[in-house]
């Protein structure tokens, strides 16, 4: 390994030149080691958020990434692999339909997932609402579970990509969770190392997303489709919308509930046209393209393979989700229409009830969470149902409410609302 220092590899980046390959391997290893100490690691950071990272500095920084850990290895496996990446968004409970659904259709889903943190649900954290349900499995276990079931929604181990797991906790205290190169380089880096033949980003975009912003929602996307070319992963983006709450549930268990009327052919029409889009793209990723995915949501095939993923995590299909001790109800303020529903404020609301958490160590509820009756461009009553807010802890209510107010709009009855579709653009 070429030796360097780290205040060398800081300045060429503090005065907008460019790493060299020798140089990124270096320091991504030697951060990853100790022997590049945190502020050192963090002025590099604020120096890339402000400077920016060319295409050959992103994949040289996501390639010494992978290359502190292991990869995992699929090529054993009975049929191909595909999985999809969420950037995160307020009631986005898609991998659950999504990942049973591609299974169905002959192809494999290791889904690495993650928890919630702030206004964003986690993967695992919805599912350990079902009884029993465990969430950390040997690579060994997962093999054996996609050979067997054909999905898996599971903890990343600490094995993949330990790079980022530094890098990421240091990022979040340093305000440069926001450096594009760094987003794409961190979720890349363990798609990659995860092994999947193909791969399908859903790039939220919008209030309720971490990209507001439609230019820099494309340009993280079209970054991550070249990373993941770039390595070899058939790799395509959907630019999805998020300034509207998926489906009718933020939480925990009522997502679940959610995900498993989807299954069974039923559940909000948003959440079965984006979760059927990129079962689409996740198969075509696959090399299949003459199943379409809509029929197995319609046949049962789906729900049949979420049944045996869930039993073989230790979770009981059948068993009754946790439900809060405490409801609480907003009417709507006025009859009319609903024109708008801001999904950062379902999503406050939600952590705000005890959905999600504000550290990585806090627990959740599993059955705190919103509610809503209504969706942009839905009729509503004065007086009837538009939110219930859902806790075990009442003394919650009173800022979930708060983070409400504001968030949504109702016209006068007669109004014309045209809801645009879900899914903005696709890149790859």
């Amino acid at each position: 390994m070429s030796q360097h220092d780290a205040i060398e590899v800081i300045s060429v980046k503090r005065d907008g030149g460019t790493l060299s390959d020798s140089q990124i391997d270096w320091v991504v290893d030697a951060y990853t080691r100790g022997g590049v100490a945190d502020e050192q690691m963090s002025a590099l950071a604020m120096a890339i958020l402000l400077n920016g990272m060319d295409r050959r500095e992103i994949s040289r920084w996501t390639a010494a990434m992978i290359a502190s850990g292991e990869r995992m290895d699929f090529s054993s496996l009975s049929r191909p692999t595909a999985d999809k990446h969420s950037t995160g968004g307020v009631g986005d409970k898609i991998t659950l339909p999504l990942a049973p659904l591609v299974a169905a259709c002959g192809v494999a889903v290791p889904q690495l997932s993650g928890r919630g943190l702030g206004h964003t649900g986690g993967t695992l954290d919805k599912l350990e609402a079902i009884p029993g349900w465990r969430a950390t499995l040997s690579n060994e276990e997962m093999l054996a579970q996609l050979e067997s079931v054909g999905a898996v929604i599971c903890a990343a181990g600490d094995g993949l990509a330990p790079a980022d797991k530094k890098l990421y906790a240091l990022r979040d205290v340093t305000g440069t969770v926001e450096a594009i190169p760094l987003i794409a380089s961190s979720i890349m880096s363990k798609k990659i190392a995860e092994g999947t033949g193909a791969l399908v980003l859903d790039v939220k975009v919008g209030s309720g997303a971490f990209m507001k912003d439609l230019g820099d929602a494309r340009e993280l996307a079209e970054t991550m489709v070249a990373l993941g070319t770039d390595a070899g992963v058939r790799t395509v983006a959907l630019l999805t919308d998020m300034a509207t709450p998926l489906g009718r549930t933020a939480g925990n268990a009522i997502e679940v509930a959610e995900s498993v009327e989807v299954l069974a052919g039923g559940g909000p029409a948003d959440v079965v046209e984006l979760t059927v889009a990129l079962a689409r793209e996740m198969l075509a990723g696959a090399g299949i393209t003459d199943i379409d995915p809509a029929d197995r949501l319609r046949d049962g095939s789906a729900m049949d393979v979420w049944r045996r993923m869930i039993s073989a995590q230790g979770g009981d299909p059948d068993a009754e989700l946790p439900v809060a001790r405490e409801s609480h109800v907003v009417p709507a303020p006025a009859t009319g229409v609903l024109t708008r529903l801001d999904a950062m404020s379902v999503g406050l609301a939600a952590w705000r009830l005890g959905a999600g958490r504000a550290r990585k160590e806090d627990p959740v509820q599993a059955g705190a969470g919103v509610v809503w009756h209504a969706r942009p461009g839905d009729a509503v009553t004065a007086g009837q149902p538009l939110f219930t807010l859902l806790t075990d802890t009442p003394e919650r209510f009173e800022r979930a409410l708060a983070s409400l107010e504001g968030g949504y709009d109702v016209a006068a009855a007669g109004t014309q609302y045209e809801p645009g579709s879900i899914v903005i653009d696709r890149i790859g």
